[in-house]
């Protein structure tokens, strides 16, 4: 429900409506049930008026900017701020202190702030059954919230600049870079909680700092990069390099490395070279199954977190590169100065006594212990990625090692390889989606077992098999073992409960543990230097393709800001999509002040920008009620916005009424939830004979052209996208 509170009148009313709803659930109460229901009715008007009288008694910045995850306890398990928010909520506790007092810990005053509101939820959500997904206070600062198992978050904007489907997106996407840092360890709220908030200080301080880091990476590519503004892939239009790139990693790269003996058993996968955010190439083993546009966008998150690309600095080269050759620029920062404080000259020495505040000292010692170190440049990131094995099916979050390996400023290439131990995980999977499936039904008050599902029945006998093979690893299954035993022990045996509810807690137990088997095998923290590529393997390959793209560097940096022209009259800007492949095509969008675009620069680029923007967003609005087309006039300006479906000749099919979609849907994108596969499967219900493909096509013309030639232009412009959307790709 959205929660828009202006009146106290309004709050009663709403605590009313609640009330109402428990009065037709218990109609036979009697009086001391009905003097309870009155009690419940009075602390939810309490609890709103809690809020919103500690929302609105502050007096906001206009730019604040908030994340926040927490549990049904109210705990932070991770929080983000911007600068602002920060400032605000040190300010408001500071003016409550008492003189002499130290000021909390800002983690301790977050947690203060929210806390009416994770109550009131938690509150409404046992009583009702729901609670409110948004709200908005006197000053427009919106808060939207949504829950995931026992994960509650919570995301603020004061500024104006996101609105609430903004801050829901923003909500999935971090959801989707837990799921891929942290894999099934996610689906355990208990381990998840863990996970997000370890007990060790410097611990927990590097964690969030690097998830603090992918969430800024995120909001800014999503601000300047049409890739991540639409949710799919660029790649750089020049068919001949880039065929020359995949096999140059087919031959070069992948095959040399797996078929080495000194690979620790690794086995490459994936490979990849990025410009910036834009695929130059890309290369899948035969073993490998396909990655989807979902993950290959969170791993582009990853690598620009890593290196980010300095935009701003790559501005400056001249647009004439990319016709000529030029020096080899690299823009390496500058060495730190010597600190002259820190060099004595000689024969001086420093005093032997010196006066330190305690509380400075205290200060100065805690960053030291909170310095985040730097890490090893070989090591691997473990990610966690979806998986669709031949034969053996669907397996999402499988572990895998990602090498992100700098060329030279702004170009990276990416290994994806694929651990000993994978096995594990996949029969993890199986176990685990079997119990999940179990509890659904006794929750549903059903049998053991469905029609055509395998039944817990079936699986006994191979996870026995499992647990004993797992031990024989050295791996800790005590507690698995345990728990297997004790459902065992009411669901086979004619003293227990058999399958009904009383097994509920046994089988969210056994999901526990076994997600606490998988975090023991796969977490991030387990990785050692002897289940890795050998440094010099990695720089034998990082050499290899420097060697082969050294003469194409600068024209690559260029041709990223450049990468394809449009030959249209009337013709501003336009962004083509295939979603089956996840794949877009847009002519550059740079509004640096230093560089022209095909829409100039400066304030004619960023007026632009912010149509196109808005033009994305209208158009998912349109497409979140089920229309597939819209054509809008604003001013001088003509937007249109089409959605269609052709077989793989390229013959367009008939349109149909597609679904809509409700209003607490997750958001309409590929990266956090792919709202496109699910509408090809719909679509290919009445199209089973054939490959279906999705594809968009928006565009922004003068006003001053004809309807018809918008028309006939954007017909035209589809079908000559077409053709190069073709080259191989994933």
């Amino acid at each position: 429900m959205v929660f828009s509170p202006v009146l106290s009148v309004q709050e009663r009313k709403a605590a009313s409506l609640v009330s109402q709803r428990l009065h037709q659930h218990n109609s036979r109460c009697s009086s001391s049930r009905q003097l309870g229901l009155d009690f419940v009715e009075n602390q939810i008007w309490i609890r709103t008026q809690w809020i919103f009288s500690a929302l609105q008694s502050n007096s906001y910045n206009n730019e604040m900017k908030c994340l926040l995850v927490s549990n049904e306890k109210a705990e932070v398990l991770f929080y983000w701020t911007d600068s602002e928010f920060e400032q605000h909520v040190q300010e408001q506790y500071g003016h409550f202190q008492e003189e002499g007092e130290r000021l909390p810990a800002f983690e301790d005053s977050i947690n203060t702030l929210f806390a009416p509101i994770i109550i009131s939820g938690s509150t409404m959500v046992d009583i009702v059954g729901d609670s409110y997904t948004s709200f908005s206070t006197e000053n427009n600062h919106i808060y939207v919230l949504h829950q995931f198992d026992e994960c509650l978050y919570i995301a603020v904007n004061g500024d104006g600049e996101e609105t609430e489907e903004d801050l829901k997106r923003k909500i999935y996407v971090m959801k989707k870079l837990t799921e891929v840092m942290f894999g099934m360890v996610t689906l355990s709220s208990a381990l998840l909680r863990k996970e997000l908030r370890p007990q060790d200080t410097v611990q927990r301080n590097r964690l969030w700092q690097k998830l603090r880091g992918l969430l800024e990476t995120y909001s800014r590519l999503r601000e300047q990069d049409q890739s991540f503004l639409v949710e799919a892939v660029e790649r750089l239009i020049h068919p001949t390099l880039c065929e020359q790139c995949i096999e140059f990693l087919e031959r070069r790269v992948v095959q040399q490395i797996n078929n080495s003996v000194e690979r620790a058993g690794e086995e490459v996968l994936h490979a990849f070279i990025l410009v910036h955010t834009k695929l130059l190439a890309f290369y899948s083993s035969r073993n490998a199954s396909s990655l989807t546009t979902s993950d290959l966008l969170a791993l582009i998150i990853l690598v620009q977190d890593l290196h980010p690309s300095k935009m701003d600095l790559d501005d400056g080269a001249p647009e004439e590169m990319e016709n000529s050759s030029v020096p080899d620029v690299f823009y390496t920062p500058e060495s730190s100065p010597l600190d002259r404080e820190s060099v004595q000259a000689r024969g001086e020495s420093p005093p032997v006594f010196q006066f330190v505040d305690p509380d400075i000292q205290m200060a100065e010692d805690s960053l030291k212990t909170l310095e985040v170190q730097t890490p090893d440049p070989s090591a691997p990131s473990r990610v966690f990625l979806e998986a669709t094995l031949k034969n053996e099916g669907f397996f999402p979050m499988m572990p895998h090692s990602m090498y992100c390996l700098p060329l030279w400023p702004g170009i990276s290439m990416v290994l994806l390889t694929k651990i000993p131990d994978s096995h594990i995980a996949m029969n993890v999977y199986v176990y685990l989606e079997a119990f999940v499936k179990l509890e659904k039904r006794l929750c549903e008050g059903q049998g053991a077992a469905t029609r055509g599902q395998p039944s817990i029945q079936e699986h006994r006998s191979k996870l026995d098999r499992f647990i004993r093979t797992l031990a024989s690893m050295d791996i800790q299954t005590t507690q698995l073992q345990n728990a297997w035993t004790d459902f065992k022990n009411k669901a086979f045996t004619r003293s227990g409960p058999g399958f009904t509810k009383d097994l509920l807690p046994s089988c969210r137990n056994m999901k526990t543990q076994l997600c606490s088997v998988y975090r023991q095998c796969f977490a991030a923290e387990c990785m050692s230097s002897s289940q890795r590529l050998p440094p010099h393997m990695q720089e034998r390959a990082l050499s290899m393709v420097q060697e082969k793209l050294m003469d194409w560097k600068d024209f690559l940096l260029v041709k990223s800001k450049r990468n394809i022209t449009m030959e249209f009259p009337g013709l501003i800007h336009f962004v083509y999509l295939d979603r089956s492949g996840g794949q877009m095509i847009a002519p550059s969008l740079n509004v640096s002040d230093r560089t022209a675009s095909e829409l100039g620069k400066g304030p004619l680029a960023h007026f632009i920008k912010d149509k196109v923007w808005g033009l994305v967003a209208t158009s998912r609005r349109y497409l979140q009620k089920g229309y597939t087309t819209a054509t809008i006039r604003d001013g001088d300006y003509f937007y249109c916005y089409f959605l269609w479906f052709e077989n793989e000749s390229g013959y367009k099919l008939e349109v149909i009424d597609i679904p809509s979609l409700p209003e607490d849907s997750a958001p309409i994108g590929m990266l956090a939830w792919d709202y496109y596969r699910k509408l090809l499967r719909y679509y290919s219900k009445s199209h089973q004979s054939e490959v279906v493909k999705c594809y968009e096509l928006l565009t922004v013309h003068l006003g001053v052209i004809p309807t018809e030639y918008i028309l006939q232009h954007c017909s035209q412009l589809a079908r000559k996208l077409w053709e190069p959307s073709r080259i191989p790709l994933l």
